[in-house]
């Protein structure tokens, strides 16, 4: 009887703050098959939820977004297409978010947990492997043929994946201006991808760094197979580490993993590491700096689940750290409708070679946990909580 109740005033909280919704459309079908519309009074996205099961409302009515995606891991809540689904959720502004979370203790046990992680030397190795280590193989699967794990740029409606990283790398090249003779940085290189493109491309000579021992060991038997270990060094080396200087730095969503207590050493060290006069280029997710101090408090399914330690900054966070580090930033674009492009080609293909991934020991679990996560972002991405920017700064 007890259980009844519960689950009655779960229903009825849920339905009394999906009726002040601010925008869009929103198809519930409950455990017992009822189903209902909610319509906010402005324009925005449609999409649909079905919760299966009491307790797939009980997590969302206690925990929020994060409750929503535990009970969508859990096969207990499921929807048509979770990136519209995530998409109503941002246009909503957080009152939706702000209305549930009834458990403020696991939303404080959450963030005593992301503190842990944090991105020292040792933690950062421990939390890069935890999600780039998952295996070169696992990744092979549904990247493109460059191994890229970034966002694309799609200068066409035709243009594919492949085609839109090599943009994306060729846009970087030329923000810093890489000439004959350079000295390159790339900081965080991945599998390789970048370093190979400026390897082919450029007369230069680039050092490429990771912290991850599958990426550096896919990396340099890549650059080895193309013929450009003369003009190309993968090194597995710390950021924090080096001491060489160079004439251009480019950093491909790295960033992110650096952690908000080392924002400053980072800048620090692009400064340190760049000649005067020298040019870096980032391409860096931010987040909207009105629901920042929310991000930070908090965390989200991202950091507790897929990136443990990661950390998005908002363009205003990050003006002290470069300027107190003696870098200028000249110019900054946004790109986040091509992300979310990105995002929706690597679900697909994501999801079209499940049946090779399961043979690799992965659970279903884990496939509703990658399937949320892609959504998750691209739905972030559409609905504007989230951007993708590419920034070059200058020391002075």
């Amino acid at each position: 009887m007890f259980t009844s109740i519960t689950h009655h005033l779960h229903r009825r909280a849920l339905f009394a703050i999906l009726s002040n919704i601010q925008a869009g459309k929103l198809t519930l079908t409950m455990p017992d098959g009822e189903t209902r519309e909610f319509l906010g009074p402005n324009d925005g996205p449609s999409a649909d939820m079905q919760i299966t099961h009491r307790s797939g409302l009980a997590r969302i009515i206690h925990d929020g977004k994060i409750g929503f995606c535990e009970a969508f891991m859990k096969g207990e809540v499921t929807s048509g297409d979770l990136a519209q689904l995530v998409e109503l959720a941002v246009v909503q502004n957080d009152f939706v978010e702000e209305n549930l979370k009834l458990s403020r203790v696991k939303t404080a046990f959450r963030k005593l947990v992301h503190s842990w992680r944090r991105n020292s030397r040792e933690g950062s190795r421990r939390n890069i492997a935890s999600h780039y280590d998952l295996g070169n193989t696992f990744y092979a699967k549904w990247l493109d043929g460059s191994m890229t794990y970034s966002s694309g740029i799609y200068e066409n409606e035709q243009a594919d994946l492949a085609t839109a990283q090599e943009a994306k790398y060729r846009r970087l090249a030329e923000l810093v201006d890489i000439q004959p003779g350079d000295r390159v940085l790339e900081i965080g290189c991945g599998w390789g991808g970048f370093a190979e493109f400026v390897g082919h491309n450029y007369d230069a000579t680039l050092t490429a760094i990771t912290i991850s021992k599958e990426q550096h060991d896919f990396a340099r038997d890549r650059i080895a197979r193309a013929g450009l270990s003369d003009r190309v060094n993968i090194s597995l080396t710390d950021y924090r580490d080096l001491d060489q200087h160079f004439d251009k730095i480019v950093s491909i969503e790295m960033f992110e993993a650096v952690g908000e207590a080392y924002w400053p050493t980072f800048f620090k060290t692009l400064s340190n590491c760049l000649r005067d006069g020298g040019r870096a280029a980032l391409q860096v997710i931010t987040i909207d700096e009105a629901i920042f101090d929310l991000y930070r408090y908090e965390g989200d399914f991202i950091q507790h689940y897929i990136f443990p330690g990661g950390m998005l900054p908002s363009m205003p966070r990050l003006e002290d750290p470069i300027n107190q580090a003696g870098l200028r930033m000249v110019e900054e674009e946004g790109f986040a409708q091509h992300y979310a492009r990105t995002l929706e080609d690597w679900r697909q293909r994501f999801l079209d070679a499940w049946p090779e991934i399961v043979t690799m020991g992965f659970d279903a679990r884990f496939k509703r946990m990658w399937e949320l996560y892609l959504a998750y972002c691209e739905g972030g991405f559409r609905g504007g909580s989230i951007d993708v920017k590419q920034i070059l700064l200058v020391r002075e």
